[in-house]
């Protein structure tokens, strides 16, 4: 009922119709603190409402009010049913706690009020769910209490209110059957028997209808076994045990009920591991595991049920004892297990593997006992798919073995590895393999997928480092991986333990490959490895030396070398599987005595240099069992380099002459190149030891060994010059030949075709090369194989001639079958010709694939160097070939091998060079190579189309200013900011920027900037002059003014636009500002003022994203000028800059972006020019607002479905023409409200001209809505009037 708006005060209270406030809950009577508590209790936020919890206590301990204990209590209870589930949780744990702490409450009482409040019998039926919810957590509050088991009555109540709630199980679920469980868990023996045992008679009697009911007999009979014995299980069940032969098909039912209930948790229902405990209690887990779960659960073929049966045998591990491990771990729940492993490896399908492993990792490492650890890790590698374990290779779990355990596993695999006993496996094929596989599997095929598995498997556990095992051991796993790698047993001997065992099965050369790649694999570890035990903080320089060596200082390489040199000298009892020749032979030994040798010198004093060629010379005495013929010829390269090396002092005594320094190459070249030739092999143990070799060699590289690097890098050299390399001239000739001869392919379709009109007998074979051909590259047609295809034809007198006239004559047999004997021919040789094409480009790609590789690797080196030698002078020599690397990589193919090259070359261009902290500071004899450097770099940057691209190379001219200057700028700094000066003369400008030419490096950069700002197209950006400007301030300084011209001398919008940007940055550094005088700053802020007021003045529309990004940056320059220019208070005019930006918002399309209308006010507003205020045009539209309100009638549909008025704007500001000036942007309105109207005025045509033009019919809606249109219309017309 609407009632008369009231005027004052005195009127409201004298309103009749409020009505009469009561407060039953008392409510008003408490204060806000108190009141806060519960409310905070409802929040869904756990951490408030445990704090408000908390604080509710205390603050009831401390009151003194009587009713406030009453009031929560209600208050609590109440909340027992809230409608928001996270509440109802805050509120149960909420009341346990104040019965717990306040125990003069009865809990009688309290039980009492929640079955009142909640009672299910008189709820209404929408709440019948928040009742029942109410009823539970009023029971948790009070088992939660811990008052529960003193009083009896209250359990027994309590107990009965629960089973009264398991009929809403669609709102409860199980959860006040596993709260009766809590309870009996709690009670006592005595009030079990007395009181609780008559209450839960039925449920226990049928203890096999659902899951909760079994789950309440389980715990009863582990927590009450004095009462629940054998004689009153028979009266309850009938069976004096629960796993009888008679209950499995009960018992089976209701674990499948269970399974199906937790299928989303993805858990082990409760109630299965309490049955797997029972039966183990009651001696009968055969029986339970054969005929509940093996031939129960698992023959169902269900998820959920299999599932089960997994997460059964993984909680079962603990449990059992080593016979039954022995038999679960080796039935049909592991086969079906393996199964599921194999045929869950697509994707998209649930992995039980991870599961798996968590359950056998916390078995291993909570049993202590090596029998049942070592029982459980061979029965999961017995799991076999044909042959191949289907646990990975690499397991954490056995980081959890006992030493004695891993060490019988190592024993055992290696055993398997060499007398493969499959018929102990537990091998299983799936459907798929199966039926592709009807002849069965062949031994072999098992044996060698087993053998493919156990070598990674032992290298995995000497390589993973949680796995606790002492340096026997792995020395053990590294001389049998080795010794069958390259070596075949004669006869047994003891001095060789891996004799001792020979194959049951001959390796094929499938299984070697596989054990030699593992073995490098192994041996990269071996050389990355910390000493073992070694608890100590390594430093930075003790860290390498301390890595690849034994606990007494001996490489693990070199262990290995000795084992080696042992087989080798041991030809009665094995032999290599590659015979070593007379050379090999002469190579390793050559090799034992050089490395012997430099063990000599680094006992007397070790160095970088003898390290090296040590672990150089061992790993290609290892690599010769791999390729023999490489092998020798980097041997004899490498003694050679250590002769050099050797000799290396006694010619700096003796000053060689400088013509034999000319023709023989120092040491660290030749060292240089056998790391090249090494990085061009397929091994990542290679690669990591030539970094780790070329580290040591680091600081005794020299110029020319750098350019070798370099020279395999640069893109502009033949491929044969540019080190090791695997193609010649050869392979780029092929590739000319096959470009070239792309286009014989289309010159077969054509003459396919001719030869088809004269005879389509034998048309098919030559027909699907040609669509081959044409389906793989397009081109003209080859001439030649067209005239060979015509002097068959013509010699065969096959094809109509106009001389001759002998159209319509035909061929005899004899004369057709040698013409397709011919074709044939010729066909055959085009096609071979075409193969052999694509053979060659094939080679040609992956030998260019490979090349690729190898200069990858060769980055390796570069990087090292930067980050060893970074203040290295020969450091600079390497920016001009890697801009050359990164230019040519842009502009070459975009697969996925020449886009990791180019990243990997940018980022050390980037990271390592530009961006080092470390570089050349004494460059004082190299000043014009650097500015005559700086130059072309800068004139190349200017020259390029890709900005990408130009982006490096300006980068180079920056990281070149920054060498030439030195840390003098640092210095001078430094020492000017503790005397408080700044800096003034040109004379100390020139000393902080060190060996820098100021004169000639500021024309070149105001080249460039000259070179952005006037050219339409240019890969420069003004990043990077932002860039120079904030890294060096001098150079601001000298470009600011050129900088500031280009405001309004800037070719295009956009570059003006980036020259207030510049110029911004560079008058925002505080260094700009110390270095200038106050006559300087107040010049170049005047200048720049009248270059912005220019500028802006010049904007004719506002419609192009240039100009707008242009406007922005104009603003954002304003900005800062006018503030300063206030700030400091200089003598600088700004009324230019004012009248230049007044009009500016009355540009079109100017509003359409709200940053940089909030620029353009923050600016003028500096001015006194104020933002216009809009609240005539919202009171009007309120008022609007109102009187449509109030012409409603009944059955108007509400404002949400209604479609909006888009008048009313137009209407609102065509009534206000005076705020035209200030708001700027009235006549565009007004014209945009004309536009609605037209187009509000077709629409409502089209509308009548389909309704009828009103007719009679219209329903009373549609007249009530059309009223206020046609009002409002009235009101337009007068107001345009107006």
């Amino acid at each position: 009922m609407a009632t008369k708006p009231h005027a004052g005060m005195g009127e409201i209270e004298n309103e009749p119709l409020r009505p009469k406030v009561t407060d039953a809950k008392g409510i008003l009577k408490q204060n806000r603190e108190f009141l806060d508590f519960f409310w905070d209790i409802a929040k869904p936020e756990q951490e408030i409402r445990l704090k408000a919890i908390e604080d509710l206590i205390q603050y009831l301990k401390n009151s003194e009010k009587s009713d406030e204990l009453k009031y929560t209590l209600k208050r609590l209870v109440d909340g027992l049913s809230h409608t928001r589930e996270t509440a109802r949780p805050g509120f149960s744990l909420a009341l346990a706690q104040v019965l717990s702490v306040f125990e003069e409450i009865q809990l009688q009482t309290v039980l009492g009020y929640i079955k009142e409040k909640h009672d299910l019998q008189k709820v209404k039926k929408k709440l019948i769910r928040n009742a029942a919810f109410g009823n539970f957590f009023g029971v948790l509050a009070l088992s939660q209490s811990g008052r529960l088991p003193k009083e009896t009555q209250v359990v027994l109540e309590c107990v009965q209110l629960l089973q009264s709630l398991a009929q809403y199980r669609e709102h409860l679920k199980d959860l006040p059957r596993k709260t009766m469980v809590d309870i009996l868990s709690e009670t006592t023996e005595e009030v079990f028997e007395e009181v609780l045992l008559g209450a839960l008679q039925s449920d226990l009697s049928s203890a096999f209808s659902t899951p909760e009911q079994l789950q309440l007999l389980l715990v009863a009979m582990q927590r009450f076994p004095s009462i629940l014995k054998p004689a009153k299980l028979k009266k309850l069940l009938g069976s004096s045990s629960v796993i009888t032969q008679d209950n499995i098909p009960k018992l089976l039912e209701v674990l499948k009920m269970a399974a199906r209930s937790v299928k989303k948790d993805r858990v082990l229902p409760a109630v299965a591991l309490d049955v797997l405990q029972v039966a183990l209690k009651e001696e009968s887990f055969e029986m339970f595991w054969r005929d509940v779960v093996v031939n129960g659960l698992l023959n169902e073929q269900s998820g959920p049920s299999s599932y089960m049966c997994y997460r059964l045998l993984g909680s079962a591990l603990p449990l059992l004892s080593l016979p039954q491990l022995q038999q679960v771990l080796s039935g049909e729940v592991m086969r079906h297990y393996g199964e599921h492993v194999v045929c869950a490896q697509l994707p998209e399908r649930f992995k039980f593997a991870p599961e798996m492993e968590t359950y056998v990792g916390d078995f291993l490492q909570g049993c202590r006992e090596p029998d049942k650890q070592l029982a459980v890790m061979l029965s999961f590698t017995k799991l076999t798919n044909q042959g191949y374990p289907v646990v990975p290779s690499f397991w954490k779990v056995v980081q959890h073995l006992e030493p004695s355990a891993l060490q019988s596993y190592v024993d055992w695999l290696k055993d398997m590895f060499t007398h493969p006993k499959m018929e102990s496996c537990l091998d299983f094929s799936t459907r798929r393999q199966q039926e592709n596989q009807e002849s069965g599997v062949q031994s072999e095929h098992c044996v060698f997928r087993m053998r493919k598995w156990i070598i990674p498997r032992l290298t995995s556990i000497v390589e993973n480092v949680q796995v606790k095992k002492e340096e026997d051991l792995i020395m053990d796993v590294a001389r049998f991986v080795f010794f069958h790698a390259f070596f075949d047993a004669k006869k047994s001997t003891p001095d060789i333990p891996e004799t001792e065992s020979t194959l049951s099965v001959p390796l094929d050369e499938r299984t070697r490959a596989v054990i030699v790649n593992c073995f490098f694999g192994l041996l990269q570890h071996l050389n990355q490895r910390p000493v073992q035990g070694d608890a100590s903080e390594p430093t930075a320089q003790g860290e390498r030396r301390v890595l690849g060596v034994t606990a007494d200082g001996t490489l693990w390489v070199y262990c290995l070398v000795q084992y080696a040199n042992v087989l080798l000298n041991q030809t009665k009892y094995v032999h290599c599987a590659q015979q070593f020749t007379p050379q090999q032979k002469k190579s390793w030994d050559s090799m034992l005595s050089s490395v012997e040798t430099l063990k000599k010198k680094a006992k007397k004093a070790q160095t970088a240099e003898t390290s090296a060629f040590q672990l150089l010379f061992l790993l290609v005495g290892i690599y010769l069992f791999k390729a023999a013929d490489e092998g020798i010829e980097l041997m004899q390269d490498l003694q050679n380099c250590l002769e050099k090396a050797q000799e290396k002092k006694t010619k700096r005594k003796k000053k060689a002459t400088a013509s034999e320094e000319q023709d023989e190459p120092h040491w660290v070249e030749v060292m240089v190149g056998i790391l090249l030739s090494l990085l061009s092999q397929p091994s990542r143990f290679i690669r990591q030891v030539c970094r780790t070799v070329f580290a040591g060699i680091c600081p005794h590289v020299n110029k020319r060994a750098l350019d070798t690097i370099l020279d395999v890098l640069d893109p502009n050299k033949d491929e044969e010059e540019s080190g090791v390399v695997v193609t010649d001239e050869k392979d780029v000739a092929k590739l000319k030949r096959d470009q070239e001869e792309q286009d014989e392919k289309d010159d077969q379709q054509e003459g396919e075709e001719e030869w088809e009109s004269s005879d389509e007998d034998s048309d098919d074979e030559a027909m699907e090369e040609d669509d081959k051909a044409e389906s793989e590259e397009e081109g003209e047609v080859d001439q030649n194989f067209r005239l060979e295809l015509m002097k068959v034809l013509q010699g065969q007198n096959a094809l109509a001639t106009e001389e001759d006239g002998s159209e319509d004559e035909e061929l005899d047999d004899e004369a057709m079958m040698k013409l397709d004997d011919n074709i044939a021919a010729l066909f055959s040789e085009q096609k071979k010709r075409i193969q052999a094409k694509k053979d060659e480009k094939e080679k040609f790609r992956k030998e260019k694939a490979l090349v690729r590789d190898f200069k990858i690797k060769v980055l390796d080196l570069l990087e090292v160097f930067l980050n060893k030698q970074p203040e290295n002078p020969l450091v600079l020599g390497i920016v001009e070939p890697m801009l050359t690397v990164i230019e040519g990589g842009m502009s070459s193919d975009s697969n996925q091998q020449e886009q990791e090259f180019l990243r990997k070359a940018a980022d050390i261009f980037r990271n390592q060079l530009c961006r080092a902290k470390r570089y050349c500071k004494n460059v004082s004899d190299m000043q014009e190579e650097l500015h005559d450097m700086m130059e072309r770099v800068l004139t190349r940057a200017q020259t390029l189309s890709d900005s990408s691209v130009s982006l490096y190379y300006f980068s180079a001219s920056l990281y070149l200013v920054k060498v030439l200057r030195g840390n003098v700028m640092t210095a001078a700094a430094s020492t000017e900011g503790k005397k408080g000066q700044a800096v003034s003369a040109s004379a100390d400008q020139m000393a902080a920027m060190g060996s820098v030419d100021m004169e000639r490096v500021t024309s070149l950069f105001k080249r460039a900037l000259c070179s952005f700002m006037t050219r339409r197209k240019s890969a420069l950006s003004g990043a990077m002059f932002i860039d120079l400007f904030t890294r060096f301030p001098v150079l601001c300084v000298r470009l600011l003014d050129s900088a500031v011209v280009y405001i309004t001398e800037g070719v295009r919008q956009h570059q003006q636009g980036q020259a207030c940007a510049i110029v911004l940055r560079g008058l925002q550094t505080r260094e700009v500002r110390q270095l200038l005088t106050d006559a300087q700053w107040t010049e170049i802020l005047e200048k720049t003022v009248g270059q912005v007021a220019e500028t802006v003045s010049s904007i004719p529309e506002y419609k192009i994203k240039v100009v707008q990004e242009k406007v922005a940056r104009a603003l954002e320059l304003s900005q800062f000028l006018v503030r300063s220019i206030q700030q400091q208070k200089l003598s600088v005019n700004l009324e230019p800059l004012k009248e230049a930006l007044q009009p500016l918002n009355l540009l079109d399309g100017f509003r359409k972006t709200g940053h940089l209308e909030d620029t353009y006010w923050s600016v003028v507003k500096h001015f006194g020019i104020l933002k216009p205020k809009i609240e005539k045009m919202k009171k009007a539209r309120e008022e609007q607002d109102q009187q449509s309100v109030a012409k409603k009638k009944k059955g108007f549909l509400p404002e949400t479905k209604k479609r909006k008025n888009r008048k009313k704007p137009a209407v609102l500001e065509g009534k206000q023409p005076e705020t035209r000036d200030e708001g700027g942007a009235v006549g565009e309105a007004g014209a945009a409200g004309d536009k609605e109207k037209k187009k509000k005025n077709k629409n409502k045509k089209r509308k009548q001209q389909g309704s009828g033009g009103g007719e009679p019919g219209q329903s009373p809606q549609k007249k009530a809505k059309a009223q206020p249109g046609g009002k409002k219309k009235k009101k337009q017309k007068q107001g345009g009037d107006a």
